[in-house]
């Protein structure tokens, strides 16, 4: 793994778009696919101020940078015929519907093909169905590695960033990808050979945006209707994979290890622009959840479909698409950088709890529990619940929070007609997030690495009686972790804080890691509380929150990824 000093050079990066609507002339006229676009947020300075959007952030990033390789390919609806000259590349390169420039490809690959931004093209392709898109992808995949090759590298697979509909793409990508590699095997016995083209080594990981795995809870097109309409059977094939009946989310299980496939849902359905989908997604809570009280999705999307078995997830309060969305705001570039390129997985679990106060006595309670998350200096959340997104852990009815939810991996198997998976823990043992953090920090970084978790416990009186949505328990902590990568002593090992405020982790009051050492050991110093070692569980610590109405033991897992 890199050293405090050291970076990994960056995996070619491919950024696939969302669906494109009916009509898909602008789609087709827009270079960046949408992934140019960036957020503006009044009022704030520096980095929180302007996010200028996937690309270029990605280009100016000083930690991971990266170079653009959009010309290098070519998208085309029909085949093409190969240029005058080709240089060193094979005639299979340059010819057919996705081709490398053999002379754009000789000038931006001339240092390889690490660190290379790809934006797959697929509505150039003809026609429009996602089987012709996925193998598009598998196209586009063998061509970065075959470039990988020619100049001398190793190519380890490429990682992808895929929004909306362009995470079905990325799924149908990988089917072909595994037929073409099953088809090898069969026909020659070439096992070597055929691995080497399995999905999972040609591609690493995955973060999707808002994707509608499971489906579009109210999109039941009826055929009639595509035929009826203007141009919409152009695209009836795209608009058939919403179907919330269908089940070939299934097949990542099959084709892919879903632990390197993060979903980020969102939550924010109120910012999305297109009222009409929002209305659809409140209505069909009727059958989710026996009422309209709920809608739980990012304005198109349900956070129950935006999930798949086995992946982990992350929530963001974002919409599904526009302004500050899901595919123009940091919190995706940043969420996606550190599950790319991270060294270290955190995840965070409850291990017991207690409500001390609320319990109506003349209605009925239930109560939510939920955490936001956001990494220090910077103005966005890694993981985000509250009221608001509709998104916290419960209905609970005891008061140790111990109800059963169900288990989010086999709800997750059903399709989304059936529901289930909103709200489920997000793993076992209470699993509440995981999430990546990137150790491989240079002289001179803030120490530690520290990232603030704000803890909520709030009840709701079903019968309507008593007061509804209190405040049971609101409090922030800071938790500070030394990995064992910057340990100031050899041989030391992780070590991990409880800052009740951030006095001692920004400015010139920030303490190193052997003032927190200090202070933590002095009684007479409770702003800072070290977390407990696990016996029999290496990289878990324990620690405790306290106040008025709950209190809670929580422990946090930090181990190399």
């Amino acid at each position: 793994m890199p050293t405090t000093t050291e970076q990994q050079t960056p995996r070619p990066l491919i950024l696939i778009r969302g669906f494109g609507g009916v009509g898909i002339d602008d789609d087709q006229a827009s270079p960046y696919q949408g992934f140019n676009d960036g957020t503006v947020y009044p009022g704030r300075r520096g980095e929180n101020y302007i996010y200028e959007g996937f690309v270029l952030r990605a280009m100016k990033s000083a930690e991971h940078p990266y170079r653009d390789a959009t010309n290098v390919a070519g998208f085309y609806s029909g085949a093409q015929d190969p240029p005058p000259g080709t240089y060193d590349l094979s005639p299979d390169d340059v010819t057919g519907t996705i081709v490398l420039d053999p002379t754009v490809e000789r000038k931006v690959l001339s240092q390889g093909t690490a660190g290379t931004i790809w934006i797959f093209r697929y509505y150039d392709l003809d026609p429009r169905a996602l089987a012709n898109y996925g193998k598009g992808l598998e196209r586009l995949v063998t061509l970065i590695r075959r470039s990988a090759e020619r100049h001398g590298e190793v190519f380890d697979g490429v990682d992808i960033v895929a929004h909306s509909m362009g995470g079905l793409v990325t799924r149908e990508g990988l089917i072909a990808m595994q037929a073409t590699s099953d088809e090898l095997r069969d026909g020659q016995a070439d096992a070597a050979g055929a691995d080497a083209i399995a999905p999972r080594n040609l591609v690493h990981r995955i973060v999707t945006l808002g994707t509608p795995h499971r489906g579009i809870s109210f999109q039941r097109t009826p055929e009639w209707l595509l035929r009826a309409l203007p141009k919409v059977e152009e695209a009836s094939d795209e608009l058939a994979s919403f179907d919330p009946e269908s089940t070939r989310f299934r097949e990542w299980e099959r084709i892919f290890d879903a632990r390197n496939v993060l979903t980020v849902v969102g939550t924010n359905y109120r910012s999305y622009s297109v009222g009409i989908a929002s209305a659809l997604n409140r209505l069909s809570s009727l059958l989710n959840d026996g009422s309209m009280v709920y809608n739980r999705s990012d304005g198109l999307v349900k956070q129950a479909s935006a999930q798949l078995p086995g992946a982990p997830r992350t929530f963001v309060h974002k919409c599904h698409g526009g302004a500050d969305s899901l595919v123009t705001s940091r919190e995706a570039y940043e969420i996606a950088m550190r599950f790319f390129h991270g060294t270290h997985r955190i995840a965070l679990f409850l291990d017991d709890a207690e409500i001390t106060r609320g319990h109506d006595l003349v209605g009925r309670s239930e109560f939510y529990f939920g955490v936001t998350i956001k990494p220090r200096f910077v103005d966005f959340e890694l993981f985000h619940q509250s009221v608001e997104a509709e998104n916290c852990y419960g209905p609970f009815r005891d008061d140790r929070l111990t109800d059963d939810l169900g288990d989010l991996q086999a709800s997750l198997m059903k399709p989304l007609a059936e529901f289930g998976g909103a709200t489920d823990w997000a793993g076992p043992n209470r699993l509440i997030w995981e999430g990546w953090i990137n150790a491989a920090l240079k002289p001179g970084d803030a120490h530690g690495l520290v990232f603030r978790v704000d803890f909520y416990v709030g009840e709701r009186d079903t019968f309507g009686i008593g007061f509804s949505d209190n405040v049971v328990y609101r409090k922030q902590y800071y938790v500070q972790a030394f990995p064992s990568t910057h340990a100031e002593a050899a041989g030391a090992v992780t070590e991990i804080y409880l800052h009740t405020g951030e006095q001692h982790l920004i400015g010139d009051d920030a303490l190193d890691q052997a003032g927190v050492r200090a202070r933590a050991a002095d009684d007479a110093h409770p702003d800072v509380v070290a977390a407990a070692p696990v016996a029999g569980a290496p990289g878990d610590w324990t620690f405790q929150i306290d106040g008025t109405g709950f209190h809670g033991t929580f422990r946090v897992r930090i181990q190399e990824d």
